[in-house]
């Protein structure tokens, strides 16, 4: 049997080969892809059919009992649910009070108030509000409310998402208080060398992502409109988050690096201002209200946001998260079938649980925020339950795609189709310093999240370098690092976004927008991982 990944044999190989076993393991990856962008499937029937395709390799070709995969296939499933999905709900359900009672519109007249070209408000709320949320709460929230945003100012559904998915980008190694990083440390590896580490080389990409997001938008003429701009919030980012890697450690580096870069942007932008304002073909200019809002107003408007953000971050300090995650606040059930049936690399049973801490999930702190944004908006409880209705619908779709997605990934981990394609770019020898970031790129690909992708082959990357004479913390910075890169176009990432903007079924078109920036992206991750594993070495820690 071929079970997390354990290849001793010959006879636990597919044909013999480790190469045959990657082969298949790559099938239900490439089944994805082919069923997004050539088929363009909606995204619920190709997360369904492709768990279909997994579920079917792990009975007759990895030879996986069917009660265990099933089981491990619900396991899966119900992760999506709680808490990705449940997090997602929440942060939907909250923009959409903020719409019903109007407050969304003051919140757009106050963006609006420091600029009105369309070019810097996608820098502002994808690139620096995004990476303020993701490094909050993470888990789709910062696309969801960023990509609300968007569309709230004018922004086009697809071209919300997409942008908003592209500029997630940088933030999501460092995201949830720097989960992804420290979750290293689970294994014994130098947390701060990593968090070092992974800022050397996401802070150049930070350099380059608020152009390439305008560049994407505009073409180069418009761009270089607005380069100083670009310039001073790139910068500011990029600047911050090298600093608070470096010398302060992974759990901050998105909040103050998105906050210093919105702070001295809005100052910029009050002096400076581009010679030709944009908006989009079908608008003449950009709306401006004709009322004047209060301090009082604005405030109350973004409320919302505030609470949520004071909760989100309250709800990840580790004093409190001891505390709701209590067991007697949450349901704790062995998975049956597979405890006592499953081994690790080290022979031991493999413990394996679903738990659902109740109070202590982000997407509950979510929900109190919209609970006290409910009375601070005087909204009632009838409309508060009948929009609260209307999400559940509304994401009804997504869900199915977000759980299949994740049952997909639980299969590939636990059968050792992911540790398969893993061994094999792991035998590239001195080519592997240039193929480590795609490692973590595959991970968060077929997971949609950056911590697993670490906890999957963080191990892998670090026996690995150690054999090739690479630098371990730079392999495990790499895998972090381009990881990243393949969250927007996992297929999790996807769903999140097309319910945000209320594009499901139009997965597809999501997943071809965002497809070839991965590719960009991560390419340019595996050139400079290269170059600092041989020439630019003094670039990694010691």
């Amino acid at each position: 049997m071929i079970f997390l990944g354990e290849f001793t044999t010959k006879a636990d190989t597919v044909g013999g080969s480790i190469w045959w076993t990657a082969c298949v393991a790559l099938i239900p990856i490439l089944y994805l892809f082919w069923a997004l962008a050539v088929q363009k499937m909606k995204g619920y029937v190709a997360g369904l059919t492709a768990l279909l395709v997994t579920f079917l390799l792990a009975i007759f070709v990895f030879r996986m009992p069917v009660a265990m995969t099933t089981m491990i296939t619900s396991y899966g499933a119900l992760y999506g649910l709680v808490p990705i999905g449940w997090i997602i709900l929440t942060a939907i359900f909250l923009y959409k009070i903020a719409v019903k009672t109007g407050q969304f519109e003051i919140i757009r007249s106050s963006i609006v108030a420091i600029t009105d070209d369309r070019r810097l408000q996608a820098i502002i709320i994808a690139f620096c509000f995004g990476a303020f949320l993701e490094g909050s709460a993470g888990f789709g929230a910062p696309v969801v409310i960023s990509a609300a945003l968007l569309i709230g100012l004018g922004f086009k559904p697809l071209y919300a998402a997409g942008l908003c998915l592209i500029a997630n980008t940088v933030p999501v190694a460092f995201g949830s208080i720097g989960i992804p990083i420290t979750t290293f440390g689970n294994y014994g590896y130098d947390v701060p060398a990593i968090s070092a580490m992974v800022g050397r080389q996401l802070s150049l990409i930070s350099l380059i992502v608020p152009f390439y997001l305008v560049l994407i938008m505009v073409g180069w003429k418009k761009t270089v409109e607005v380069l100083p701009a670009i310039l001073i919030s790139g910068g500011t980012f990029a600047l911050v988050q090298f600093l608070v890697s470096s010398y302060v450690g992974p759990e901050l580096p998105n909040i103050l690096s998105s906050l210093a870069s919105i702070i001295v942007l809005a100052v910029f932008l009050r002096f400076w201002k581009p010679k030709n304002a944009y908006y989009f073909a079908d608008e003449k200019q950009a709306e401006k209200s004709n009322k004047q809002y209060t301090g009082g107003q604005i405030l109350k408007a973004w409320s919302p946001y505030i609470i949520l953000t004071v909760l989100v971050t309250l709800w990840g300090m580790p004093q409190v998260k001891t505390i709701l995650n209590d067991k007697a606040l949450t349901w704790i059930q062995d998975v049956p079938a597979v405890m006592g049936h499953l081994f690790n690399v080290a022979g031991k049973p493999t413990v394996l649980q679903f738990s659902i801490p109740f109070l202590g999930l982000a997407g509950t702190a979510v929900l109190f925020s919209a609970i006290i944004t409910k009375f601070i908006v005087g909204m009632s409880w009838k409309d508060f339950a009948k929009t609260f209705g209307e999400t559940c619908r509304e994401m009804a779709f997504p869900l199915i795609t977000i759980m299949s997605v994740l049952a997909l990934s639980n299969i590939a981990n636990y059968t050792g189709m992911m540790m398969a394609l893993a061994a094999t770019l792991a035998n590239s020898g001195v080519v592997f310093a240039f193929l480590s970031p795609v490692l973590g790129w595959v991970g968060v690909f077929v997971t949609g999240s950056d911590t697993a992708a670490n906890n999957l082959f963080g191990p892998l990357q670090f026996e690995t370098a150690n054999s090739v004479g690479m630098d371990p913390t730079l392999a495990l910075a790499a895998n972090a690092s381009g990881g990243v890169t393949g969250k927007m176009i996992s297929p999790q990432s996807i769903a999140v976004a097309c319910a945000a903007v209320g594009l499901g079924g139009k997965e597809s078109d999501l997943f071809r927008f965002t497809v070839k920036h991965s590719f960009i992206l991560l390419l340019l991750l595996c050139v400079l991982t290269f170059l600092q594993s041989n020439i630019l070495s003094f670039m990694v820690p010691s």
